[in-house]
């Protein structure tokens, strides 16, 4: 610092300062956009609102079976892609031998997850509903999901697998160990946070998403058990909160949702740490 010329010094604090401003922009919008949907979203939650189905004839508004439904659908799209996702991973990393296959997979997945989630929902749409001949519901809207969030969780499993350095590969080898004895207590454990960021990113879309479910999971405000939601019409909680806010101008009902779903985001992805941390120390 005491060699630097008085108008590098200048320029330092002069990015510092950008860098901070920049920083603290980011976090105040941030902070007021999550007060704001609290402000205007927690006074109108009520018990009634959190434990009964939406009824015209007795004119009660209800968004139990659009909680249940986003319940339902994580956990058809996460019992799809995990597997999926967490296994091409590992042989793209670990197994696969041709680099050229490898690079055209990871193009592939990162074409796919820029590709807007409308499109999604049209392919679903046409392939599982008229193709497949499922029915609106937790099934069509969860596999085209599944096909939203497949890059991601790949992507984020393959990068975490990377950063497990090669000594332990190689140490567990020579200790006698296969291949896949190798991957499975050695890489992996190793890899757990980036494979938990990954279902936490998934998890937020999943949740996020209404374009793509409009066209696949339907509108449907009824309640219904896990098994009969697979193949009828459900409405998850975006998709709910588009209903209410556009074509039946319940605003506060809309808020409502919106604060909800940001409290099932908080509570998923820290049960999704915990477990992560409890992996790891296993």
């Amino acid at each position: 610092m005491k060699g630097m010329s008085a108008s590098r010094r200048a320029y330092n604090h002069g990015m510092k300062f950008l860098l901070y401003l920049c920083a603290g922009i980011t976090c105040a919008l941030l902070i007021f956009l999550i007060g704001y949907i609290f402000y205007r979203g927690l006074p109108n939650i009520s018990w009634s609102l959190l434990s009964t189905q939406s009824s015209y004839i007795n004119d009660t508004i209800g968004i139990l079976p659009n909680i249940l439904n986003t319940l339902y659908i994580i956990l058809v799209a996460l019992a799809v892609v995990l597997p999926l996702g967490v296994g091409a991973a590992i042989y793209l990393t670990e197994y696969a031998k041709s680099h050229r296959l490898v690079a055209l997979i990871e193009y592939a997945a990162e074409t796919l997850s820029g590709l807007p989630s409308i499109l999604f929902g049209l392919v679903g749409m046409l392939f599982f509903i008229q193709i497949m001949g499922l029915q609106q519901g937790i099934l069509a809207g969860g596999l085209t999901l599944v096909l939203m969030i497949l890059p991601t969780i790949m992507r984020t499993t393959q990068e975490s697998l990377k950063t497990v350095p090669q000594s332990y590969r190689e140490g567990a080898l020579a200790l006698g160990a296969r291949k896949w004895r190798m991957v499975r207590t050695v890489v992996l454990p190793n890899a757990v946070d980036g494979i938990v960021a990954g279902c936490i990113l998934a998890v937020g879309r999943i949740v996020g998403e209404s374009a793509a479910l409009l066209f696949t999971a339907g509108f449907g405000l009824v309640l219904n058990g896990f098994a009969q939601s697979l193949q009828s019409s459900s409405a998850t909680l975006t998709v709910a909160l588009y209903v209410y806010a556009n074509e039946r101008g319940e605003t506060g009902v809309a808020f409502a949702v919106a604060a909800i779903l940001m409290l099932l985001v908080f509570i998923i992805n820290g049960a999704a740490n915990l477990a992560g941390k409890k992996l790891k120390r296993h």
